[in-house]
């Protein structure tokens, strides 16, 4: 169970970290700034586009993000499958740039690996409330997305607002798919 979960993690760095084809989208702009102290935490995933590593979770995704000692971020992934089991995957996250960039690369993939560059995904923020409390993290192609909250439920305008925000970004809102949440 827990090697599935890190099969799908670790294919995700692998897809994220691909070139891919150029869209005539203009260029994915992350926020000006991340206070990653503040980001810290416990996130509900609220929605996301559909990913293969992530086809067997069906309820309560969340994510949980600790500081590390060395600078990095430890990152855990957790949800429910059909089945009732709760599946984990242990990753871990770098900041790349200056100490407030939005934009972060994380890894599931064993540490030993790490030197590997296409093992670390992309993992920018784009949308961020000022109370920190309902983001938007992509990467660069678009190819992935997921809406995450500190609240297992999301005040409707302020989800809404953002769902507007996105579209306006460039991202395809037919493609979210709701994360239930109990």
């Amino acid at each position: 169970m827990k090697q599935h979960f890190l099969l799908w993690a670790l294919s995700a760095a692998l897809a994220s970290g691909v070139a891919m084809a150029q869209s005539d989208k203009p260029p994915l702009q992350p926020i000006p700034s991340l206070d990653v102290a503040r980001y810290m935490g416990t996130w509900h995933e609220i929605a996301k586009y559909p990913n293969r590593f992530q086809s067997k979770c069906v309820r309560n995704t969340r994510a949980e993000y600790q500081a590390m000692p060395d600078g990095t971020v430890q990152v855990r992934n957790r949800c429910v499958m059909s089945d009732g089991q709760t599946t984990e995957a242990l990753g871990a996250a770098r900041q790349i740039g200056a100490a407030d960039s939005p934009k972060l690369q994380v890894r599931f993939a064993p540490a030993w690996l790490s030197f590997l560059p296409m093992v670390w995904g992309n993992y920018w923020v784009i949308d961020l409330d000022p109370q920190y409390q309902l983001v938007a993290v992509s990467e660069p192609e678009r190819e992935y997305l997921w809406v995450l909250s500190r609240t297992p439920k999301v005040e409707p305008a302020a989800y809404q607002a953002l769902l507007a925000r996105l579209a306006q970004s460039g991202f395809d809102m037919t493609r979210l798919e709701l994360s239930p949440q109990e």
